[in-house]
């Protein structure tokens, strides 16, 4: 049977029910404003926990509005938390599958029961536009029956060997879980990357700790309670708000952690990672950014190249490890393609994300915004050109920028080669394909990359040749964005990646599940 995605919006869009689809968004936004100002504890098995500690989480739609009071554990409620999933895995590892699947697809139907509100969470928490909010969640439903029907069709991960050595012997393969894994999530996807992470171990047998960004710990909140609420044992999902050095302190001397999966950059996980495997071999699951390169040759379709790279460039600010940060324009069209995208971006609508007339809301915090105005400094120091934006927008209680282009810049500019999760896009002429594609690899990087060509040869030349874990071709909704669960796995190779086995793909699950070969005789 094949697999359906959610595809909310579209949904509407197609039925003619556009008004519907905001109407329900506005309601959720409604939920979430109820809810401004609750205090959320940590979640240790059935107990609900409060540390003396606390710190506010202020949406940055608007700074005056505190979108909750959470716990700030010191380690010891992780360490805790780490031991009784350590603990409970020792049942939790031989649970059925089939029971497991079950729970998984209780689990989609209550998200999508939930899937306003959740939405309207996103939005708050880091200022992602409604269309953007509510695909997320529909990521979120796709992984969960994304990953149940994989466990199903492979039958829980066992499978008779056929050969034979002697006569009566009869061998099988399991895949079997580690134990306990610490799930550390960012902030750009708190609930689909949160989820696809903690799912991921969870529906193969293993026991989760979700450690949340600290600037989006309710969605992570919201996504284990309702696990818990579909029937997932609250021993074996569990969730502690603590400071990155703290998580890293603990990571650095806790041998009961069995692996750990992290998103973020690559700096951070490289890091954590060393520290992880240094007390002795043990899997991890690493997503760490990207720098990626959309190219545009001269047989491109313009009206498509201009629409993808403006999306794939500054849907959520760039705040995305897949966005476009790199274009390489073939130079027989360059300047055409410069004047259009230029065009393009300035029709930008830029705000509060809660009004659906609104593109680019606001980055995730004063330090976003901060980097934001050095990087754009440092190209105008090193000789690069600003053709559009470049400016942030005074607004004292929302972190506003404006999506910028910059052209001209040096190649030796440390900026074509740094992953700067801002909307700021470098735009490079270039003479033919075989030379976009040499910069596109040029870089430590690679996650994801796009072309725009009708030359079917081009593109094939493209895929073979490029560096990077998830390509496209032609892409009008982002040219490097939007990869969705089985249809597009998710996931980077070189410095953007671990484990070669993409999220939302036909092998993710096998990075939480280790290998026993089971033989008996006659």
């Amino acid at each position: 049977m094949p697999f359906v995605n959610e595809r909310t919006y579209q949904r509407y869009l197609q039925e003619n029910r556009e008004e519907e689809f905001h109407k329900l968004v506005d309601e959720g936004i409604r939920r979430v404003e109820e809810q401004l100002g609750q205090e959320y504890p940590i979640l240790i098995g059935d107990k609900e926990l409060r540390t003396p500690s606390k710190f506010n989480v202020r949406s940055p739609v608007d700074t005056s509005l505190t979108l909750g009071v959470f716990q700030r554990d010191d380690g010891e409620l992780l360490r805790s938390a780490i031991k009784l999933a350590r603990e409970s895995y020792r049942d939790w590892k031989d649970s059925d599958w089939r029971d497991r699947v079950e729970l998984t697809v209780k689990a989609a139907n209550e998200l999508r029961r939930m899937k306003y509100e959740l939405a309207a969470t996103i939005t708050f928490e880091n200022g992602k536009n409604r269309y953007e909010a509510v695909a997320e969640v529909d990521e979120t439903i796709d992984y969960f029956n994304y990953y149940a029907q994989l466990l199903e069709e492979n039958r829980g991960y066992t499978r008779e060997m056929e050969g034979r050595i002697v006569k009566g012997e009869h061998g099988i393969s399991v895949m079997r879980p580690y134990g306990p894994w610490l799930i550390i999530s960012p902030f750009n996807f708190p609930l689909a990357i949160t989820a696809t992470m903690t799912l991921g171990a969870l529906i193969t047998g293993n026991t989760v700790v979700v450690k949340p960004s600290s600037d989006t710990p309710l969605s992570a909140y919201k996504l284990v309670t309702t696990l818990r609420r579909a029937g997932f044992s609250a021993e074996v999902v569990n969730y502690v708000t603590s400071p990155g050095e703290v998580v890293s302190k603990v990571m650095e001397e806790n041998l009961d952690i069995a692996g750990f999966a992290f998103t973020g950059s690559r700096e951070v996980g490289h890091r954590l990672l060393k520290q992880f495997i240094s007390l002795k071999p043990r899997p991890a699951v690493l997503e760490l950014g990207g720098k990626n390169a959309t190219v545009i040759t001269a047989k491109a379709d313009l009206r498509k190249a201009v629409e993808g790279t403006f999306r794939g460039a500054f849907g959520f600010g760039g705040q995305k490890c897949s966005a476009t940060s790199r274009v390489f324009v073939e130079s027989s069209i360059y300047q055409e393609f410069l004047a259009r995208f230029k065009a393009r971006t300035e029709t930008a609508q830029i705000g509060d994300p809660r009004q659906k007339s609104t593109f680019l809301g606001p980055l995730i915090n004063k330090g976003a915004v901060d980097k934001f105005r050095r990087y754009v400094d440092q190209a105008i120091s090193e000789g690069g050109r600003v053709i559009t934006g470049g400016r942030v927008r005074e607004d004292t209680r929302s972190y506003l920028v404006e999506p910028t282009i910059i052209v001209d810049l040096p190649y030796t500019s440390s900026l074509w080669r740094t992953e700067l999760f801002v909307p700021i896009v470098l735009v490079k002429e270039v003479q033919n394909l075989k030379e976009a594609i040499r910069l596109v690899n040029d870089v430590d990087y690679g996650l994801t990359a796009g072309i725009f060509s009708q030359d079917t040869e081009e593109v094939e030349y493209f895929f073979k040749n490029v560096e990077a874990g998830v390509t496209y071709a032609n892409r009008e909704s982002g040219s490097t964005t939007g990869a969705m669960p089985g249809v597009q796995p998710f996931g980077g190779w070189k410095d953007s990646g671990w484990t070669g086995r993409n999220a939302g793909g036909p092998y993710y699950l096998l990075s939480f599940m280790r290998e026993q070969a089971r033989t008996t005789y006659d």
